[in-house]
């Protein structure tokens, strides 16, 4: 039988990482952030007060068993008129939203069109908005304004502090035989699903395989200067010290003309400084995971590969 296994982020990552492992499983469960309030979500957000499509969209096309067309029609953005800027799939999952009167419902309806194996689960239904609290004790709410300051984020909050996750997310942890976090952008796309606190406690129950992947590139305005330890303490320090067992860290190298495009925003590799986190009591798992085309992220192939062989 196919493993059972739970993946929790957003932003590219997550979508990334699902393209992988549909293919070593049908048993997935995503986990997706809901705290988007940028671009053409936070739009539909506010003007139809229904959580943010734009994520959750991009895991039902990354799990979907459908023509490419069909995915090209669901990406597809309009460039000009009053729909500038939004996406045919964000529409789409709204429109759903609308006729059926629920958000749940609509993703449940999308999957069916799209033939998506697996399942997607926002991480909460509730309304929620996130803030972050600088070093220099400076604040911003919402996702979409705290990597503008570019100072380093001392914590992340979620606003309410009590969000209640779906009870079908809880039970998809109950019953995972593995659980992968991340990669994704730390602050503003994994640990708003783990400040959902119900999503935590029953991560830490759980007797799964638990997976942190931790980012190829460092991130301008969340990430800049931090090793591989310091998103592990950043994650467990919104959560808690048995949400991961495993931490798979990039050690492929990444070529020099996309290294050069990436200093000049700001962004540098990861380094692996992978003692500290051992000393923790985590297990270490490296490895050149990347697929360097035009831009540096992982290959959805070998890092699934990775976890395949981790549960």
């Amino acid at each position: 039988m196919y493993p059972n296994i739970v993946c929790l982020g957003g932003g590219t990552g997550l979508p990334n990482l699902l393209r992988g492992l549909k293919h070593h499983s049908d048993r997935l469960t995503a986990i997706v952030t809901v705290a988007d309030d940028g671009g053409s979500s936070g739009i539909i957000r506010n003007e139809l007060k229904i959580p943010p499509p734009g994520d959750i969209r991009n895991c039902l096309l990354a799990l979907a068993d459908t023509e490419p067309f069909m995915e090209e029609l669901f990406q597809h953005r309009f460039n000009s008129g009053s729909f500038k800027g939004h996406s045919f799939g964000n529409l789409f999952l709204a429109a759903m939203t609308e006729i059926l009167g629920n958000f749940e419902l609509a993703i449940k309806e999308s999957s069916k069109v799209l033939a998506v194996r697996g399942t997607v689960f926002p991480s909460t239904l509730e309304d929620v908005i996130l803030e972050a609290v600088y070093e220099d004790g400076e604040k911003a709410c919402g996702e979409s304004y705290i990597p503008n300051s570019r100072k380093r984020i001392s914590r992340v909050m979620l606003k309410p502090s009590d969000a209640k996750p779906l009870d079908d997310a809880l039970e998809a942890i109950e019953k995972a035989d593995a659980i992968i976090l991340g990669p994704g952008s730390l602050y503003t796309s994994l640990i708003p699903n783990l400040l959902v606190k119900d999503l935590t406690e029953a991560i830490s129950k759980s007797k799964a395989k638990k997976i942190y992947v931790v980012n190829v590139m460092t991130q301008p305005g969340e990430t800049e200067g931090y090793m591989a330890s310091d998103h592990v303490k950043a994650v467990i320090n919104h959560s808690s010290t048995d949400v991961m067992e495993y931490v798979i860290i990039n050690s492929g190298k990444i070529p020099e003309y996309l290294l050069s495009r990436y200093l000049s925003d700001g962004s540098t590799p990861v380094k692996c400084d992978s003692e500290i986190i051992e000393r923790m009591g985590y297990t270490v798992v490296t490895g050149s995971v990347i697929n360097p085309t035009d831009v540096v992220r992982h290959s959805s192939q070998i890092l699934a590969e990775t976890i395949m062989a981790l549960i």
